[in-house]
Parts: structure tokens; C-alpha cells; sequence
């Protein structure tokens, strides 16, 4: 068989384009994940988070698979929240479930217990690149989910703990009266303002800001919380307003 034979009988090889590379950060540590292979996090793993017996073994597995990387909860009781940087796409990876890694930089937040832990996810080729939105710039909102700036500071008082302390757990969210007392609020002021908030959440579709029968109240603070912090609504850069002087707002704003 002639040279001109083979070129012409051969099949060609198509490999799947490459995923780039991918590093996990946590707690300042960068773990750098091979590709074609499997990364472990849990209580045992590649990333041994914790002894925390409330954690799974082997919790979250990230892998390769035809040019994309994939985040799979390989656990059973425990769910996340995978948000990317903007805190413009959300989702919930409950167990069983996994999604591709399209972000170049995804933040993964779950609590085990009394604990909660942040994941962030780098990746040097992202298949999904976010276009920016231009925000409004006034007096009346704040942020990309329009708040006023007392539905702001409520938010950031109720954060407060897990915006300065990596790995705060959602136990140590202030009550509503301790809230209230740090903002210099009247209890029957901070409810009001706790109703606004997350009705107005609860109209865009997020979960949980309706408080059920028993415990309502409890449950509600949490999930606002855990929404505002995944979705870098408040970070560590809100912490100075807690400390500003707002006298200047009106105590019978609508919102």
C-alpha cells in the first residue's frame, strides 16, 4: 500500500479541545487539579477540608470529561451553592446532582453542621464569559438587586459575623433584636424592613424567603444571608457602612 493510500484511507483523530487548567482555593491554598484525572473534597480526598463529622467523606468531585470540566455532588445529605463571580448566575448542586465548570472563577458555599465553607474554582479557560451589565447610579438602589440603603444595611448587619470570619456558620447570624440594637434600629423597624427584603427576593424567585410556620423567622434570616453572601450582593467592602452615620434617612421610608 502507497504512502497516498494511507493519507487517503486513514481516519482522523478528533480529541476534544482542552478544558485549560484548573486550581481549587481554600483557605489561601491553591490545589491544582490534573487533567484527565478526579479531584476529591470532603472530610477525606484530595482536599481534606475538616474533620467536621457532619461533612461527607467525599463530598464534591470535580473531573474532565470531552473538553469540560465538571463539579459533581457525590454526596448524600449535603447540597451547595455554586455562584460565579459577578453573583449573577446561581444554582443549587444538590446530591447526585453536577454541572459543568464554565466560569473562570466559581465560588462554591455549603455548611456542614454548625459550619459553613467557601471553595473557589479558577479555571484558565473558561468557556463562559459573563457580559457585564451597567448599573443604575443613584440615591435609591444599590448593588445589582435593587435595595435601598436601609434594606443594605440590614442585609450586611445580618452577614456581619460571615463577612469578617471565613467558615462562620449560618448559627452565628445575629437575631433580629441584636440586628436592630446594631444599627441603632427599633425592633418593630428591622421586621418591617426583614418583610421588604425578602418579599422583594421572593418576587425574582429566590427560595426560602417565605418563613414557614415554626422556626419561619430563623430559616428566613439564613437563607437571606447565605443568598447575599454566594451572590456577592454584600461582601467585606460593605462592613465600613455599619459604622457610617445614616441619620440623615428618613425613619418612615417606604422600604
Amino acid at each position: 500500500m502507497t504512502d497516498e493510500e494511507l493519507q487517503t484511507d486513514a481516519q482522523p483523530i478528533v480529541k476534544p479541545a482542552s478544558p485549560g487548567q484548573v486550581t481549587v482555593e481554600f483557605a489561601g491554598e491553591y490545589f491544582p487539579v490534573l487533567a484527565g484525572g478526579r479531584f476529591t473534597v470532603g472530610r477525606e480526598g484530595d482536599l481534606a477540608i475538616d474533620d467536621n463529622l457532619f461533612l461527607h467523606r467525599h463530598f464534591l468531585d470535580i473531573s474532565e470529561e470531552q473538553g469540560l470540566w465538571w463539579l459533581a455532588n457525590v454526596g448524600t445529605r449535603l447540597s451547595a451553592s455554586v455562584t460565579d463571580a459577578s453573583g449573577g448566575v446561581q444554582a443549587w448542586l444538590s446530591p447526585g446532582a453536577r454541572l459543568p465548570l464554565v466560569f473562570a472563577r466559581t465560588t462554591i458555599v455549603f455548611s456542614a453542621g454548625p459550619t459553613t465553607y467557601e471553595l473557589v474554582v479558577h479555571s484558565t479557560q473558561p468557556k463562559f464569559r459573563p457580559v457585564r451589565q451597567e448599573l443604575l447610579d443613584g440615591d435609591s438602589t444599590i448593588g445589582e438587586v435593587p435595595l435601598t440603603l436601609s434594606q443594605k444595611l440590614l442585609v450586611v448587619a445580618l452577614a456581619e459575623p460571615m463577612l469578617r470570619r471565613d467558615g462562620t456558620g449560618m448559627s452565628a447570624i445575629p437575631s433580629s433584636a441584636a440586628a436592630a440594637e446594631r444599627l441603632g434600629w427599633t425592633v418593630t423597624r428591622f421586621n418591617r424592613k426583614l418583610d421588604n427584603v425578602c418579599d422583594k427576593f421572593d418576587r425574582i424567585g429566590v427560595p426560602g424567603m417565605r418563613g414557614g410556620v415554626r422556626s419561619g423567622a430563623t430559616n428566613r434570616r439564613a437563607r437571606l444571608v447565605e443568598y447575599a453572601v454566594t451572590s456577592r450582593l454584600v461582601t467585606r467592602d460593605d462592613l465600613p457602612l455599619l459604622d457610617q452615620d445614616h441619620e440623615t434617612e428618613s425613619e418612615n421610608d417606604a422600604e
